[in-house]
């Protein structure tokens, strides 16, 4: 695995583990490889530090100083991320996570056999229509449950 630190042409900074140099460059091609922040698709390697490994034991290399212009990982580095963060908090402090069982907790709902609550979980694409046209209503979350995140 290989990390490159990445930006767009609307000068978005952001990394990415990619399994080689040369699928980098094949994603790269295909038009596969897209900002982090706000989906562009002309990206370009940034200039980045390597790693060194050193013989001796237990002397690690002092980390980099970030910069106002490299942000942490964890830390939002544009609006539009700190929105969405915000949206996926306020979902999941207000809803309850049913999984699997989404579909199923939403058709009981609407047919009066449990309470009415908000929820939110997984559903296939086939499956959330199907709701739709029986009339209950659903709408994608832009975002992952976190089960599915790393």
């Amino acid at each position: 695995m290989i990390r490159y630190a990445l930006t767009c042409a609307d000068g978005h900074r952001f990394e990415s583990w990619f399994q080689s140099a040369s699928a980098f460059d094949t994603l790269l091609s295909g038009g596969h490889v897209t900002c982090a922040v706000c989906g562009n698709g002309t990206v370009s390697k940034a200039l980045m530090a390597p790693n060194v490994a050193t013989d001796r034991p237990g002397a690690d290399p002092a980390p980099p100083e970030r910069t106002q212009s490299a942000p942490t990982l964890s830390a939002p580095a544009h609006p539009a991320e700190q929105a969405l963060a915000d949206l996926r908090k306020r979902i999941e402090e207000k809803s309850d996570y049913v999984g699997l069982r989404f579909v199923q907790e939403a058709r009981d709902m609407h047919a009066g056999l449990s309470p009415e609550r908000p929820i939110h979980g997984e559903a296939r694409a086939d499956e959330a229509l199907r709701l739709i046209e029986d009339g209950i209503p659903v709408a994608p979350l832009p975002f992952l449950p976190r089960r599915k995140t790393n």
